[in-house]
């Protein structure tokens, strides 16, 4: 028999060498990709009757049991063995009337204790156990042995090892009869005398196997099955890991898988912003009227998303620049949203809120003033929440003092509760709160102290503090739960642009201005077209006027 592997680049290539050195009847065994392109496992024609002739030597008549014997030394089969040629050898003796040629010599055992003898009794009745045989096989084997009585093991008789060693039993079987009633009387004496020990749990035998070992005819004869040529060598089988470890590399693994899918995600919205940008940029260098109305939109404050917005929205058809600059103001005052009833001629209990310094004091005067002076100071009740500052609620006393009414301070929800049952009969309650920064843990405690359903909160807004910073403060004050928005120190503002892009993208409802601190005279209620014109207001140029080329950078990072 004569193997060898073929190496080419292609399948072709290989066979082409197969066919020149074995002939066109060549057996292929495998074939596998390499390294160099693809191997062949290719063997001559006359390679399969070798292996044939081989298997059918191998499958011949069994040894004798000297042989077996000899092989297997002093071993559980061997003993056996021993046993059964020992016994056939007496019984041919018997039919021939010649004595037994080899007597059993009688052995002298050492006194044993109850213990030992349970245990070997154990032992042998578990060998026993493991070399049992289907009755079915038993028969078989019985009446074999009963057709032929004087076959010898050395005789060439076709019987297979296991029918040989059944015809044997049946033999011994009838002479260790009483040993064995003995051995199982003492056994069972010695387990009740001897203390119990706990039993190794036995392995679980699968559904499968077992029926397999029970369908498995015993008299079957023991074949050798032909060898099997393999080209490689299987791999040890890996051991099984622990579930544990399994699931936590399932979570590792999917932890990972979810990092990488956020990575991506960020990335396709980065190139898309940035292509965004060039097709913008592109889209202004290309048309004049967007570029223009670009820049007085950023020049007034707004913000570069709601400029982009109306830039794309702009149509092409205006000449001038203030054409662009009136549409523009009309869709942004559409909007805006403006509350259509003066605060002061409403009815209810409202509570200032907002950050330090925004002037919720001077417009809880302004408001008292204005609703005091239309609806009369009877009907008008302030409560104070300030008792942070020292001195605080003084500057609120001393305009209730002026306006002929009394001022009322709570420190808890319990007596905020009080003072409204108590000013129930008012058509209108004021509550001045503490200023606090909009990241202070003391504002939410503040929004909860506010949280009675009767009151309904106004957010003061400081009309001259940056786009960023109002943004945190409307969020950090839940500005969207609030009943509107106050506009406070217009007057100081260089840019209107930046509060009112706050009101439109959060859709918060304006409900008056002060721009000023003369109490009442500086709150008044401004349209969105009159906020808007103040918004478009020209102003000189400064450092922080943008050029074409800056406001493509400026568009280009974000």
């Amino acid at each position: 028999m004569n193997m060898k592997r073929f190496t080419a680049a292609t399948t072709r290539e290989a066979m082409n060498l197969v066919r020149a050195a074995y002939g066109d009847d060549a057996i292929v065994l495998a074939t596998k990709p390499c390294p160099e392109g693809i191997e062949v496992l290719a063997m001559e024609p006359e390679g399969l009757a070798k292996i044939q002739d081989r298997a059918a030597r191998e499958q011949g008549p069994g040894s004798s049991v000297k042989q077996d014997v000899n092989t297997l030394g002093m071993s559980t089969l061997s003993f056996q063995d021993y046993v059964r040629e020992r016994m056939l050898r007496r019984r041919k003796a018997e039919m021939q009337g010649r004595p037994d040629p080899e007597p059993a010599p009688k052995l002298q055992r050492a006194p044993e204790s109850d213990v030992e003898r349970a245990r070997r009794a154990q032992a042998q009745i578990q060998a026993m156990r493991a070399q049992r045989i289907e009755p079915s096989a038993l028969g078989q084997a019985a009446g074999a042995a009963e057709r032929s009585p004087a076959a010898a093991p050395s005789s060439g008789s076709p019987r297979t090892a296991t029918q040989r060693w059944a015809a044997a039993q049946l033999r011994v079987e009838p002479e260790l009869a009483p040993e064995r009633s003995a051995v199982r009387a003492q056994a069972a004496q010695a387990a009740q005398a001897a203390p119990t020990r706990p039993q190794a749990p036995r392995r679980a035998v699968p559904p499968d196997a077992a029926a397999a070992i029970e369908l498995t005819p015993a008299s079957a004869p023991l074949r050798r099955s032909p060898p099997v040529l393999r080209d490689e060598v299987a791999a040890p089988a890996q051991p099984l890991q622990d579930w544990g470890d399994y699931g936590a590399k399932a979570s590792r693994n999917e932890r990972e898988r979810a990092d990488v899918m956020r990575e991506l995600q960020d990335m396709k919205g980065l190139i898309e912003q940035r292509f965004g940008a060039l097709a913008f940029m592109e889209k202004l260098q290309r048309q004049p009227v967007q570029a223009r109305l670009a820049q007085h939109l950023l020049q007034a404050g707004f913000s570069p998303a709601l400029s982009r917005k109306l830039v794309e929205a702009c149509p092409n058809s205006f000449v001038a620049g203030a054409d662009e600059r009136q549409w523009a103001a009309a869709v942004l005052a559409r909007n805006l949203q403006v509350a259509p009833t003066a605060l002061e001629d409403r009815q209810g209990v409202f509570a200032l809120i907002g950050s330090t310094g925004v002037g919720k004091t001077t417009s809880t005067a302004k408001i008292a003033a204005t609703f005091a002076a239309r609806h009369g100071a009877s009907q008008l009740g302030l409560i104070t929440l300030d008792a942070y500052r020292l001195g605080a609620h003084e500057q609120l006393r001393a305009y209730g003092r002026i306006l002929g009414v009394p001022v009322h301070t709570a420190h808890d929800r319990a007596s905020l509760d009080d003072l409204l049952d108590l000013l129930a009969n008012k058509k209108m309650v004021l509550i001045d709160t503490a200023g606090m920064a909009q990241h202070d843990t003391r504002t939410r405690e503040l929004l909860d102290m506010l949280s009675h359903p009767s009151i309904r909160k106004l957010l003061v807004v400081n009309a001259s503090a940056q786009g960023e910073t109002l943004d945190d403060v409307v969020g950090a004050w839940q500005a969207k739960t609030c009943e509107g928005v106050v506009l406070s120190k217009v007057d100081e503002a260089v840019r209107l642009g930046p509060a009112l892009d706050t009101l439109i993208r959060h859709r918060l409802v304006l409900q008056a201005v002060a721009n000023g601190q003369r109490v009442p005279e500086d709150w008044v209620r401004l349209s969105a077209d009159d906020l808007l014109q103040l918004a478009f207001k020209p102003r000189a140029a400064s450092a922080w006027s943008q050029d074409t080329q800056e406001l493509q950078l400026l568009f280009a990072a974000h």
